[in-house]
Order: structure tokens, then sequence, then C-alpha cells
């Protein structure tokens, strides 16, 4: 940690570029709302885009593979040297990454006019390097705990590589193995991640308001709801027609529903910054029970996959944004209203699509949840931009009890 923090001090190149989360997190906003306003265009025939994908197959890989591929480099690149002491990648290299990223979101854009290996290679250039990055990290740091995370952005990229050879072969693989892969890829790390960030992040808070009941540390209960959610997701990505599935389904949900219970959740409705991490982990657990109830044909499959694209994956990626933003740049760990704003928008944005497929609800629904959607993203680049443009706020001072941190 001593190395980072010498690192960041002696760092004398552009703010944005001293740790992945700020040019990271700031393009995957940007790329939600600018992606978003794409599909609307497409959606309603207003415009096209010079590419080899239908627009729904392109839609559902930009939000998979290209928003949330930000994401997770932007939290892996400043995790990572927080997990092991080591030096962050910042500067040139960090760069490099970024204009890997944003040459994937042009390659896939324009891949009606290039050769669809060139496209692949090009598209999945960023994963196989933050699988570079983290592993050599974590062997060399002997980090051996964060191991499944450099498996699990692997398997993250396998489904892209997949989604690319599915989509050449048929044509449509917005449903295919490959999108089935990488999205089991990402809930898998929201199951992980989240059981150890959000409990540990409400212990903190409600132990510096002298609270004196605290939610559940790791235990075996866990393990076995992890093992319960690694079956579960194996079978969506191998099995999806198996009968038996839509009853694992239900019975992780029910077991995610039981896990967060233990995190106290009902007790920190006061500060957004920890309501939305356990909302967007209640959206992890709502995805299991709608993809069982979507096998029994009582919900939508769209509006299913939902609960977990723009639910758990969406609003989880969000709130980590914002928390991390905010404490990496010398800000109190407490949001604001505009903060509560755009987690609002961004849920009744979640709702509204996922009824949106319902016969008795109008197609404006749709349009208003896609909406919602860009106020959300464009929301955070406009209140946290300036945060990640801008160089760490200098020595403050110590918080209040009632603002204490909680990370």
């Amino acid at each position: 940690m001593s190395g980072t923090m010498e690192a960041l001090r002696n760092y004398r190149g552009p703010s944005v570029l001293c740790y992945g989360f700020r040019p990271f997190f700031l393009a995957a906003a940007l790329w939600a709302v600018l992606a978003m306003i794409c599909w609307l265009a497409m959606l309603t025939g207003m415009a096209s885009l010079p590419m080899r994908f239908d627009p729904v197959t392109w839609h559902a890989h930009e939000f998979l593979f290209g928003y949330l591929a930000a994401v997770i480099a932007g939290f892996v690149l400043t995790a990572v040297p927080n997990w092991t002491g080591r030096l962050p990648v910042m500067g040139g290299r960090l760069a490099v990454l970024v204009l890997l990223w944003l040459a994937g979101r042009v390659a896939m854009a324009l891949s009606g006019a290039l050769a669809w290996p060139v496209v692949l290679a090009v598209d999945l250039a960023l994963v196989l390097a933050l699988v570079f990055f983290l592993a050599r990290e974590v062997i060399r740091g002997r980090n051996w705990r964060n191991l499944p995370v450099v498996v699990l952005v692997l398997s993250y990229g396998a489904g892209n590589a997949l989604f690319h050879v599915e989509a050449h072969l048929s044509g449509i693989a917005f449903d295919d193995a490959g999108m089935r892969l990488g999205l089991a890829s990402a809930l898998m790390l929201i199951a992980l991640i989240g059981g150890r960030i959000i409990p540990s992040f409400t212990r903190n808070w409600l132990s510096a308001r002298g609270a004196r009941r605290l939610p559940h540390g790791f235990q075996r209960a866990d393990i076995v709801v992890l093992a319960l959610t690694a079956l579960t997701l194996l079978t969506f990505v191998i099995r999806p027609e198996n009968a038996v599935l839509r009853w694992i389904m239900l019975s992780c949900g029910t077991a995610h529903l039981w896990r967060m219970s233990r995190w106290c959740g009902g007790q920190v409705l006061g500060e957004p910054l920890l309501w939305v991490l356990h909302l967007a982990y209640g959206f992890l657990a709502l995805g299991f029970l709608a993809e069982g109830l979507a096998q029994f044909g009582l919900l939508s499959i769209p509006a299913a996959r939902h609960v977990w694209l723009a639910g758990a994956i969406g609003m989880m990626t969000l709130a980590v944004m914002c928390r991390a933003t905010l404490g990496h740049t010398g800000y109190p760990l407490q949001a604001g209203a505009g903060t509560a704003a755009i987690f609002l928008s961004l849920l009744v944005s979640i709702l509204l699509r996922v009824i949106s497929g319902l016969p008795w609800v109008p197609v404006a629904a749709l349009h208003l949840s896609a909406l919602l959607w860009i106020i959300g993203f464009a929301g955070f680049a406009l209140l946290y931009g300036p945060k990640l443009l801008r160089p760490r706020r200098g020595k403050r001072m110590p918080n209040p009890p009632a603002v204490a941190q909680g990370s």
C-alpha cells in the first residue's frame, strides 16, 4: 500500500490517468448514455450503424460486453493495488487500455466494413489485457483469495469471444451461450464481491452510529449460497432448456434473499450510498426468481433477463462507481440529493423496463425507461465527471460521527 501511495504522490501526468477508475468510470457512464441513444434511434428507425449485427444483438453486446467491460476495468485496476499493495497502472499504460476499450466500441459500430476476426480481436483486447494484469498481480502478490476474480474475468472474456463466433455463424446471438456465459460471469462477480463489500460497508456505517444489530460476516452459509449460485449459473449457460433449472433458479433466488436478510439493509435507509448496494443485490436475487417464473411461463424472458441486466448489473455498477469515486477523490462517503436522484431515476427505469412487456403496458413505458436510464448515467457524468477529471482533494478535516465514512 505504501508503494501505491508513493506512486500516486510522484505522478505528474493528467489527473484522469492517475488511477484506473477515473477514465473507465467516466467512459462507462458516457457510453451508457450514447449507446442507449443509438439503440432508441435504431429501435424507432431514425438511424442505423454500418455493422454486421442486428440491432438487438448489438444492443445486448454493447451493454454487457461494452459498458460493463469499462466498469470492470475501472474496478479491478483500482481494487487490485489495494488488495496486493503493488503499483497501480497509470499514465500512458492506462491510456492504452482506455484506447483498447474505445477501439472495441468503434470496431463493433463499423463491423460491417471489417472482417469478423478483426472485430473479435479488437473487442477482446481490453479483457485479455485485464486478465494478464490480474493474474500477474495476484500471483506476484500471493493474493490467492482473489484468484476467483481472475477466473471470472477470464470466463467473461470467453463469453464475449463465443458471442462473436455465434453472431458470425447465425447472425443473432443475443440469447445464445456466449451471452449467457458473459452474464453468468458478471452475476457471479456480483455475488462474490458484493457479498464482501455490502456487509462490510454496512457494518462500518452502523458501528459508527452505535447500532446494536450488525451484519453477519462471511460464514460457511455464504459458501453454500455461492456454490449453489455457481451450479445454477453453470446450468443456465450449458442447459438452459433443462426442466429442473426452473426449480434451481427459484431455490437460488430464495437463498440470496436469505443471505442479504443478514446484512441489516433496513437499517441503512438514511444513506443512499448503502441502500442502493442492498437494492442492487436484491435485483440479483429477484433475477433468479424471475428466470424461474419465466420458465413456468408466468413472465416473459426479456422482462426476467432485464431484472439481471438493468437491475443487478446496472444498479450495482452505478452504485460502485459513485462510492469508489467519492472515496478515492477525497470526498465524504455521503450521497447528496443529486446522487439519490440518479439512483431513483435508474430504479424507475428498471421497473418500467421489466413491466414493459406486459400486454396492458403501453410501448411508451419502454421509451420512458430508456430516457430515465439516460438521465441516470448522464447525471453521474455531470455530478462525478469533474471529480474524476480533477486531482484528489487535499487532506480533509475528520468527519463527525453523523457522516462517518463506511469503507
